[in-house]
């Protein structure tokens, strides 16, 4: 399973490209394909910090804060 980290970079990676796509104008296809895959990466991210860290994150916070991100997470988990 990649870190935290290594999604992040990879994120990071498929930005720079997208960048380069767009400097060259390249076919809006194929930079639409590409924003799909990093929304996708952006996406598992996303669950992978809430799997990682959900409870560490909660025994920290307040009664209120508490529900709100079990709320949260109800949401990033169904989408």
């Amino acid at each position: 399973m990649k870190s935290i980290e290594q999604r992040i970079n990879i994120i990071i990676g498929q930005l720079e490209g997208v960048k380069k796509m767009a400097d060259r104008q390249d076919d809006c296809l194929k930079v639409l394909t590409q924003l799909k895959a990093i929304r996708s990466a952006v996406s598992g991210l996303i669950q992978t910090v809430v799997a990682d860290k959900f409870d560490t994150c909660l025994s920290s916070l307040k009664k209120d804060d508490k529900k709100l991100l079990i709320n949260l997470k109800k949401y990033v988990t169904s989408n």
